[in-house]
């Protein structure tokens, strides 16, 4: 019985395992096809691979288009590293009275979808664009500052802060340590894997963010890959060749970072769930 129960197991986890790995190898094959290789469901590697480059380089600016989104993930992730684990350990640390009531508040606007609140964001960076032209509509700063940090990430921090050694910040104080130089020599340090799980999310989260990057960048030279991505597909005769190749080559940054901090990342999440 318990052989049949093990053989069971395998054969689901065999099954589950094709069904989420084919989307990956089937985008891989379908970038060395031409495109009516790829209507057709052909599911063997062909030849076009270099000619499939070469086309999607020549068609788009896809070198200013990943630069774009680099800078804007990068500072995105940093950013949101830092104020999201300041306010979490603020939250968890220290007492006040209606500490509870703000961050209740900021859980609830978690419910608030990003459509509801976009065109008030439009307008806010609309009115800045004459005084701080740096942040204004058509810049990467106004792609970044929206989404610098969530209530999710917030929450996140907070959850991985409890189980924080509060005694590490009592040693700290008696070795006349700052609070800053406490946050940023002691607990920094010891919280690197929630920043690693964090860090995951963050660049993956901005990498792929499309919506609002549509709305509040304007110039072609501003695009970053998403949207390079939507505009190859929304030509009247788009080469599924060319796309995915894009799509691989957009896919290879976030790949990168999840494999490298990939034992951090399962770390920092089982913390969460223990926290």
């Amino acid at each position: 019985m318990k052989k049949i129960k093990r053989i069971a197991t395998y054969c689901f986890l065999s099954v589950a395992a094709i069904v989420s790995i084919f989307p990956f190898l089937w985008m891989l094959v379908s970038m060395t096809n031409k495109s009516v290789d790829v209507t057709q469901g052909k599911l063997l590697p062909g030849t076009h691979l270099f000619a499939n480059i070469k086309e999607l380089f020549a068609t788009v600016d896809m070198v200013p288009a990943f630069v774009n989104s680099t800078i804007i993930a990068v500072i995105t992730t940093v950013l949101t590293l830092l104020i999201a684990s300041l306010a979490g350990y603020g939250f968890e640390m220290y007492r006040s009275r209606g500490k509870d009531i703000a961050f209740t508040i900021l859980l609830v606007s978690m419910m608030i979808p990003f459509a509801a609140i976009m065109i008030p964001l439009y307008r806010l960076f609309g009115g800045v664009s004459d005084t701080m032209p740096w942040i204004g509509i058509d810049t990467l700063a106004a792609a970044i500052l929206p989404t610098v940090t969530t209530a999710f990430f917030i929450f996140f921090f907070r959850q991985n802060t409890k189980m924080f050694q509060k005694e590490l910040i009592e040693a700290g104080r008696i070795d006349g340590l700052s609070e800053l130089g406490i946050f940023f020599r002691i607990y920094v340090p010891t919280m690197k894997t929630t920043y690693a799980a964090a860090a995951i999310i963050a660049f993956m989260n901005s990498w792929n963010n499309y919506l609002w990057p549509l709305v509040i960048l304007q110039s072609p030279e501003k695009r970053t890959i998403p949207l390079l991505i939507s505009n190859l597909g929304s030509s009247y005769a788009p080469d599924y060749g060319v796309i995915m190749t894009a799509i691989v080559i957009a896919t290879l940054p976030t790949a990168i970072v999840f494999f490298i901090m990939q034992k951090h990342f399962v770390a920092g999440m089982m913390g969460s769930v223990k926290g």
